[in-house]
């Protein structure tokens, strides 16, 4: 049992440290995202900087199918304790880690995918403005159509390449349309890998609602225990002076009352 609650320690750290370190990178990976609106210009300064991005984006890919693979397995080992009818203090507390780990997975996941969406409205909001420099005007919708199917070249074969400045918003157009065709791809790989945890933290809503309520409340328990034992320990401080007093008086009552005998007697 113990060297079972030891594997399973080290586990539970191995798995602290993937979403560490995942955390890690998509915290690089945002800043990367939101750093600047002038990626084109910021990129032909620092060329290095979208490679580094593109080699980041791959080791999220992979790292994110590590840490769900692991919280997978630690919840099947819950599942088939629980098959058993085992209820200990040991599955308590791994399911109650294994609970905030997948929380803490999938609010980075969303955090991740909320920062892509965000960086594709750009990108789409780079584009239309390129296509009113060459003289296209578009819709919103004209322009989500053209992403989705892909065909940049309904807006662009018309273009008049007459100046630098056409060439130059085109050369954007097409730079802008690859970067969301990749974020596309991106979020739609991690796609059911996010659903399948957001289900599963989800389904565990209820249990961990229930643990912070227990644990909330034991707080209050504490607390007006600590009240209540600060409360007896005056009482009784007080109960053990006014008894020195009794004895005290007492006492004096006792030498007044045999000196007064005393001298009654004659003694």
């Amino acid at each position: 049992m113990q060297c079972s609650f030891c594997e399973h320690c080290m586990s539970y750290y191995e798995l602290c440290e993937s979403v560490l370190y995942f955390c890690h990178f998509l915290k690089f990976h945002i800043y990367l995202y939101c750093m600047t609106p002038y990626f084109n210009v910021f990129f032909l300064l620092y060329p290095e900087t979208k490679q580094e991005l593109e080699d980041l984006t791959a080791d999220i890919k992979k790292t994110a199918n590590k840490v769900r693979s692991k919280l997978k397995a630690i919840e099947q080992s819950i599942e088939q304790e629980e098959g058993l009818n085992r209820s200990s203090a040991d599955l308590r507390i791994r399911k109650t880690q294994h609970s905030t780990l997948s929380r803490k997975f999938v609010e980075v996941m969303t955090e991740y995918n909320t920062t892509q969406s965000k960086y594709r409205d750009r990108c789409k909001d780079r584009i239309q403005r390129q296509l009113e420099i060459t003289g296209r005007t578009t819709t919103n919708e004209e322009l989500e159509d053209m992403l989705e199917s892909g065909k940049l070249a309904i807006f662009t074969d018309d273009i008049k390449m007459d100046s630098q400045m056409t060439k130059q918003a085109l050369n954007e157009i097409e730079t802008r349309h690859t970067e969301i065709i990749k974020l596309e791809n991106s979020i739609r790989e991690l796609h059911d890998m996010f659903v399948d945890m957001a289900m599963l933290v989800e389904s565990q809503g209820e249990m961990i609602d229930r643990i912070e309520y227990n644990v909330e409340h034991s707080v209050d328990y504490v607390e007006r225990a600590v009240s209540d034992t600060k409360k007896a320990v005056k009482y009784q401080s007080q109960a053990r002076k006014k008894k020195i007093m009794i004895i005290i008086c007492c006492v004096v009552l006792g030498v007044v009352l045999a000196s007064s005998i005393g001298g009654t007697l004659g003694f």
